[in-house]
């Protein structure tokens, strides 16, 4: 029976997702066990399930009606530690008296723990942490947190939220601009608009998540607009997310925009080469994975838009693994980067390789081409040729002729010679680490 659920589940989603989304993230499930309406499954491991949560909970909720009705729930096994994530499928607005435990509505893997830092969201890091000892009574009410897709808002807001709700007993309530809408829309139908208004400045901390969404939403502006005031006005903490700056937003009303700035505005930023490394070395850390370093520093080097993509290719490099029980290695690392990643035409040419080897070595490029045979210059032009056939695409031929016309078995000695080195010579083997460093941090 618990098969023949999750058939029909996936029969759901493939119809609604692209192949290449359905073959990485739900084709590895499978199913243990049904009973009491609750569906298990078993997923390779957590970061499967905190992927399928962020991304694809409102398919799963719509399918789980579908399929298993409205009490139906799902319970995912990983790793042999049960974790019960109950899809109560409830989109629609709670009553005003309903219990604190309601706002516990945020997801849990959202924490500042795992939010990694760098320059690019130092800033609003520290902010979240200052609002979550001290919610409405700080200098950054209301935070106003922008940035492109995928760079993390989300993650953050949710961990202001659930640090709160961790150390005090405020209700936080988290909900995007789109949902919100769409209970204002529900609550005229339905003529318990006094009662939307009741339940929101009830609330101790507000997040709402792509405000840009509001654009052209007239009426539900006016409504946002004095529930903005009455939390304000009662001290309470508002948080707010967009993809871009206050005075970018096209479609708001000026009033609202001009609250929007009156606390705290900061900008999430792309993640520089060192956060992304942070970021795939924390991820993997976790997860007690094991994936070469310089593979690790390649997907950092290579996938510079945003963490979600980051995150993206890690996940399908562990989702392939698992299928085919084959080793990561580069050429499915580069595979796997070319499907995700729209532009990955961040080629690394031979003449780049050899000014980092030269200037690392303190020779010059003129003496790594030329016929010296002393040692440390044969080594430079060695390393360099070993990473030109690492990182690009020219055949051992070219190789060579960038090398002062050298043939293509020239090429082979040294390639050998360099992963002898690196076997046998501990020393040597941090040096290629670092210039490897040098290289993909341009």
């Amino acid at each position: 029976m618990h098969k023949k659920h999750w058939e029909d589940c996936l029969s759901i989603i493939k119809d609604n997702i692209n192949s290449q989304s359905f073959t990485t993230w739900f084709k590895p499930i499978k199913s243990k066990s049904y009973k009491d309406m609750t569906l298990t499954l078993i997923i390779p491991n957590k970061f499967f399930y905190e992927w399928i949560e962020g991304h694809y909970l409102k398919l799963l909720n719509d399918t789980i009606i579908t399929v298993l009705g409205e009490k139906g729930k799902i319970e995912y096994e990983v790793s042999n530690v049960t974790s019960k994530i109950n899809e109560d499928n409830s989109n629609k607005l709670e009553s005003v008296e309903t219990s604190k435990q309601f706002f516990n509505n945020l997801n849990s893997n959202f924490k500042f723990k795992s939010f990694v830092s760098g320059k690019c969201n130092s800033v609003a890091k520290a902010a979240g942490k200052r609002i979550s000892e001290n919610p409405g009574s700080n200098p950054f009410n209301p935070l106003m947190v922008y940035g492109g897709v995928g760079l993390g808002k989300t993650h953050l807001i949710q961990s202001i939220g659930n640090k709160i709700i961790n150390k005090s007993n405020s209700s936080v309530y988290y909900v995007t601009s789109e949902k919100f809408a769409n209970q204002f829309i529900d609550s005229l139908k339905e003529n318990k608009l006094k009662d939307l208004i009741n339940f929101y400045v009830n609330i101790d901390c507000l997040i709402i998540d792509d405000i840009q969404f509001f654009k052209g939403k007239e009426k539900t502006q006016e409504v946002f607009f004095h529930i903005f005031n009455q939390l304000n006005l009662n001290n309470k903490q508002i948080i707010l997310a967009a993809d871009k700056s206050p005075v970018e937003l096209d479609g708001l009303e000026k009033r609202l925009v001009s609250r929007f700035k009156s606390g705290l505005t900061v900008e999430l930023e792309k993640p520089d080469y060192q956060t992304r490394l942070d970021i795939l070395n924390y991820k993997i850390q976790n997860e007690n994975l094991s994936i070469n370093k310089e593979i690790v520093e390649y997907i950092a080097f290579q996938v510079d838009t945003n963490i979600r993509e980051l995150e993206g290719v890690l996940v399908s490099l562990l989702a392939h693994s698992t299928i085919t029980k084959e080793d990561i290695n580069i050429e499915l690392t580069k595979s796997i980067i070319s499907k995700i990643v729209k532009d990955t035409n961040r080629e690394i040419d031979i003449k780049y390789i050899q000014e980092i080897v030269s200037k690392y070595f303190h020779i010059s490029i003129e003496e790594m081409k030329d016929k010296a045979r002393r040692k440390e210059i044969v080594i430079a032009r060695q390393v360099a040729m070993y990473f030109s056939k690492d990182f690009t695409n020219n055949s051992l031929k070219s190789i060579g002729f960038h090398f002062g016309g050298r043939d293509h078995s020239t090429v082979i000695h040294a390639v050998q010679s360099v992963n002898d080195m690196i076997d046998t010579d501990n020393f040597f083997k941090k040096s290629i680490s670092e210039i490897n460093k040098r290289i993909l941090a341009g």
